[in-house]
């Protein structure tokens, strides 16, 4: 199969603490053929002449300056698909970490890019010097569907290899309402759709944790979560509940216990 290219798509607004840190682990990926659409949502600090400043030296990646501010990362995630170049869209928030072989040990999996639809596990972290990468040879891959990301999510958005055409065809819903479960909710529509998510199974994301993030409140999320399925076509109420729960259970388990998903 000849090389295939893919568009990174980041979200960032006042991002200037990480985003240096976040572009050069993509800069050190084993893969070299994508570039970078990094979506400014109005950014009030210096994170704009940052990245142009990165960008000078490395003309794959991409600047887009947003006119208004969608005040979520939805809005920003749409316009860098529609930006893209490539077949192949991939998502890194502007204050995550990727194992260098991320995109290399994903493009193995890929067999056509029309529907193609992947994701890796991931670590948690709060002090990058705990980090480490060990060497991945194989990598172990399971199997995502509809009803098992109902139950619990199972898709950290940052990890996310998937097609510009699927992710065109089920953007992020940018209404407040869904902002923190807007990547939730579009997963849940492309699956429905009958496409099966590949996840691998060895951590190739590192997912930074810090106060103020948008999915904090563990109350606020269970009701969005709650409202995600309540809205969902075809769901009931006391459906949505059995989701909600198992959703929050799942949660718990995986992220205060395992420190991953």
């Amino acid at each position: 199969m000849e090389e295939i290219s893919i568009s990174v798509v980041m979200p960032a607004y006042n991002a200037t603490q990480y985003i240096e840190r976040t572009i050069l682990s993509l800069q050190q990926q084993t893969y070299k053929s994508w570039e970078l659409v990094v979506v400014d949502d109005c950014s009030t600090d210096e994170t704009c002449s940052l990245v142009s400043r990165i960008a000078e030296d490395d003309h794959r990646i991409r600047l887009v300056r947003l006119e208004k501010n969608f005040g979520g990362p939805a809005g920003p995630r749409n316009v860098g698909v529609r930006e893209a170049q490539y077949d192949l869209v991939a998502f890194l928030d502007s204050d995550d970490i990727w194992h260098p072989q991320k995109l290399e040990k994903q493009v193995e999996l890929v067999e056509s890019s029309d529907e193609f639809f992947a994701c890796s596990s991931m670590i948690d972290f709060e002090d990058e010097s705990t980090i480490e990468f060990p060497e991945i040879e194989q990598v172990s891959v399971d199997t995502i569907g509809f009803m098992a990301q109902s139950f619990r999510a199972k898709i950290p958005t940052s990890s996310v290899l998937v097609s510009k055409l699927l992710v065109s065809r089920y953007p992020f819903e940018e209404s407040p309402k869904y902002k923190a479960v807007e990547d939730f909710h579009c997963w849940l529509r492309i699956l429905n759709s009958g496409v099966t998510c590949k996840k691998v199974r060895e951590p190739l994301l590192y997912y930074r944790k810090s106060e103020g993030q948008i999915s904090g409140s563990k109350l606020t999320m269970m009701k969005k979560v709650f409202m995600v399925h309540k809205n969902y076509p075809g769901r009931g109420f006391f459906t949505s509940v059995l989701f909600t729960a198992s959703h929050v259970l799942g949660g718990l388990y995986f992220r205060f216990l395992r420190k991953g998903m």
